[in-house]
């Protein structure tokens, strides 16, 4: 049933967000040269490598001049890079993923092979199940580049705070997931998109918290 869901929206979401997607790519390629799309290879269900696919935010072969990490204030992004990941408008070409059966609307993120190795007795219960574009993790750590440009070493953090905690947020969603908890995790992440200045009128579901939550 979740499949079948996944490939509607995914779909649906595609046709719709046409428009959206050719402004982006134009803007993408006025803004710096390079490929509309970003490619890179994660670990989805069963281990299974995948490319995932995004709207490209840095500059043209950012991977070689820097980790695969980005932190705020990372001078790879581009200036249209910058508006794209605050809307998450970069991911949106990961309905293609969710198309092609690599991922689902709701699941654990997708990590890079060398993070996965790193915790891989953790990953056999998160690869379970497909990987998504939203899930509890990326709800909350929505400003990670933030979090990550506040420490002395960025790659450190990530691997000893950072991804532990996404991991055990990970593996509760395996445990808990139902259609349910999907529904609620879509409607939350659409309010997290939500621009900030609605945020201060009091229509942002994170008014109250002291730090708002990332993906």
């Amino acid at each position: 049933m979740k499949r079948g869901l996944d490939i509607i929206a995914a779909l649906v979401g595609l046709i719709v967000l046409m428009p959206l997607f050719v402004v982006v790519a134009i803007l993408i390629r006025a803004d710096s040269p390079g490929p509309v799309f970003f490619q890179q290879e994660r670990i989805g269900k069963g281990f299974r490598p995948f490319w995932i696919y995004k709207f490209r935010t840095m500059v043209k072969d950012a991977p070689r001049k820097g980790g695969p990490l980005t932190t705020s204030g990372d001078p790879r992004v581009t200036r249209i890079g910058k508006i794209l990941r605050q809307t998450k408008i970069d991911e949106l070409p990961q309905l293609i993923n969710i198309l092609r059966g690599d991922m689902s609307l709701v699941g654990p993120r997708p990590e890079v092979c060398q993070y996965v190795e790193l915790f891989r007795k953790n990953y056999e219960t998160i690869l379970a199940v497909r990987p998504g574009i939203t899930d509890p993790a990326s709800l909350k750590y929505r400003d990670e580049s933030a979090i990550l440009a506040r420490s002395k070493d960025p790659e450190q953090e990530y691997i000893q705070r950072v991804l532990p905690d996404k991991i055990r947020l990970g593996e509760e969603y395996v445990r808990q997931s139902s259609l349910v908890v999907d529904l609620v995790l879509i409607f939350k992440t659409i309010l997290a998109v939500i621009p900030r200045r609605y945020a201060d009128k009091g229509l942002h579901p994170e008014t109250s918290s002291k730090n708002s939550e990332a993906s």
